[in-house]
C-alpha cells in the first residue's frame, strides 16, 4: 500500500486482513502485534482464546467488543478533507454521520460542503453499514437459514423473487435470528444503536443472498453451457477464490444445489486461489467421480496454472467441465501478465466453458475488452438474475454508488474463429 494511500475496510469478514495494512504507518511494533488478529479465532473470542503467531507468542483480543471498535477505526477517515484522527487539532474528533452511521466527518463544515454528494449515498450506506454487523451470523451459524427443496423445475427459477416463492414463509426462521442470543451480542458490541426488528430482517436477506448467489451462478453457468449433472457428474472450479468464498467455509456451502438439480449423478466443487483459508474444505479433490446426489466441496491453495500442472495434468484432480471465478476484477489487476494471464491463456487453449463476474457493469466491459484481446470466443454477458443484493462500499471514500457481488456475468469458451483468406490464384 502506498504511503498516504487509505482503504476503508468493507465486510468485516474480509476487511480484517486490511486493518493491519491500514494501521501499520501509524502504529508501534508491539500495538500491531497486539492487533493481529484472524477470523478463524473471532469464533473463539468469547473463551477469550489465543491466535499463534509465527514468532509462536500468544495473542487475542479480550473480547468481541474491543475487536470492534479496532474494526470501526479503520473508518475513521473525514468523508470531506480525508483527514484521520492523528491529523486533527486536540479541539477535533471524528463523528459519524447520524443517518447512516457509515461515515465520518471532522467538522460540521466538511458535513455541510459534503452533503450535496453524501445525501444520494447516505440510505444505502446505511444498509450497508447494518450488513457489516449481521454478516458477522455467518460465522457464528446462525446463517445462512436453511433452505427448502424446489417446488419448481431449474429452468423455471429466473430470478430471486422465483426463488424466494419456494422458501415458504421466511418471518419463522428470521424471527428466530433476530431474537436470538448471537444477534443481542453482535448490537451490544458494534457501538452502534441496534436497528428495527424488520431492518434486521430485510439484512439478514441480503446478507444471505450474497451467500446463496455463489451456488445459483454456478447453476447459471452450468445452463449456459448446457451441461447437465442429471446425465453425468460434473467438476466445477472456483477460480480466484479467496477469503469471501473460503473463511468459516463449510462443506455444506454449494448443497442448494442438490435443489437446483435433484438427482444428480455428483458435483464437485474445487476452490482454487492463493489466498485460500483454512478450514475443512482445505482437501483434496477428487480423482474419481464422487457420491451420486452430493456435493463434493474441496480447496486447493495456490494460482490456478499451478493447480493445473501439480494436479490436473497429473491426473490427481478432474478435468473442469466449468471454471467460473467471483469478481475476479482482472480489469483492473496491475501486471496482468504476473497475475490472471496465465490462468485466462490456459482456459483459452485447453477450450474449457468459463464464466466469470463482476461487481459492476462497467467491470464486466473492461473485462470483456480483455478477453476480446485474448481473441477468446465469447459466449454471453450481461446482468446476473442471482446478483448480490448486499451493498459493498468499496475504495478509499464512501460517497460514491456502491457495488455488489456477481452483479453480472460473461462467459466464454476457446479460441476465436477467424476467417482465413485464400491467396489470389496466379495468372
Amino acid at each position: 500500500m502506498q504511503s498516504g494511500t487509505v482503504w476503508r475496510c468493507q465486510t468485516f469478514p474480509e476487511a480484517w486482513q486490511q486493518v493491519l495494512h491500514l494501521q501499520a504507518a501509524h502504529i508501534s511494533a508491539q500495538q500491531e502485534k497486539r492487533l493481529f488478529y484472524t477470523i478463524s479465532s473471532f469464533k473463539m473470542t468469547e473463551t477469550q482464546r489465543t491466535v499463534q503467531q509465527a514468532s509462536g507468542k500468544s495473542l487475542a483480543f479480550h473480547s468481541q467488543k474491543e475487536m470492534f471498535e479496532k474494526l470501526e477505526e479503520s473508518f475513521k477517515i473525514c468523508a470531506f478533507c480525508e483527514k484521520r484522527p492523528e491529523q486533527l487539532s486536540e479541539s477535533q474528533s471524528l463523528k459519524r454521520c447520524a443517518r447512516c452511521l457509515n461515515v465520518y466527518y471532522c467538522c460540521k463544515d466538511c458535513q455541510k460542503e459534503d452533503w450535496s454528494k453524501h445525501k444520494k449515498f447516505c440510505p444505502q450506506l446505511r444498509l450497508a453499514a447494518i450488513d457489516r454487523v449481521v454478516e458477522w451470523l455467518l460465522f457464528k451459524g446462525d446463517l445462512p437459514f436453511p433452505t427448502q427443496k424446489w417446488s419448481k423445475p431449474g429452468s423455471e427459477v429466473k430470478t430471486w423473487d422465483d426463488w424466494l416463492s419456494m422458501q415458504g414463509d421466511l418471518s419463522s426462521r428470521l424471527d428466530a435470528i433476530v431474537s436470538g442470543a448471537n444477534m443481542k451480542d453482535l448490537w451490544a458490541d458494534a457501538g452502534r444503536p441496534r436497528p428495527g426488528d424488520d431492518d434486521l430482517k430485510q439484512s439478514l436477506w441480503r446478507v444471505c443472498s450474497e451467500f446463496f448467489s455463489r451456488p445459483l451462478t454456478v447453476a447459471l453457468g452450468l445452463r449456459l453451457f448446457g451441461l447437465s449433472p442429471a446425465s453425468q457428474p460434473l467438476t466445477v472450479h472456483l477460480v480466484g477464490a479467496g477469503p469471501g468464498e473460503t473463511l468459516a467455509a463449510k462443506l455444506s456451502d454449494y448443497d442448494e444445489l442438490n435443489h437446483v438439480f435433484p438427482g444428480h449423478q455428483g458435483i464437485e466443487v474445487v476452490m482454487v486461489g492463493p489466498e485460500v483459508a483454512d478450514g475443512p474444505v482445505l482437501r483434496p479433490p477428487l480423482r474419481a467421480f464422487g457420491p451420486k446426489q452430493r456435493v463434493y466441496v474441496s480447496a486447493y491453495r495456490g494460482l490456478y496454472h499451478h493447480f493445473w500442472e501439480e494436479l490436473v495434468e497429473k491426473e490427481e484432480a478432474a478435468k473442469p467441465d466449468l471454471v467460473v471465478g467471483f469478481n475476479p476484477g482482472f480489469d483492473a489487476s496491475q501486471g496482468l501478465d504476473q497475475g490472471w494471464l496465465p490462468t485466462l491463456l490456459l482456459l483459452r487453449d485447453y477450450e474449457i466453458p468459463s464464466m466469470f463476474t463482476s461487481l459492476t457493469e462497467t467491470d464486466m466491459t473492461y473485462s470483456l475488452q480483455i478477453l476480446l484481446e485474448l481473441e477468446m470466443d465469447l459466449k454471453g454477458s450481461g446482468a446476473n438474475p442471482f446478483a448480490s443484493l448486499k451493498p459493498e462500499v468499496v475504495g478509499s471514500t464512501p460517497n460514491k454508488p456502491p457495488v455488489f457481488c456477481n452483479s453480472h456475468y460473461f462467459s466464454f469458451q476457446g479460441l476465436l474463429a477467424t476467417a482465413e483468406l485464400e491467396e489470389p490464384e496466379s495468372t
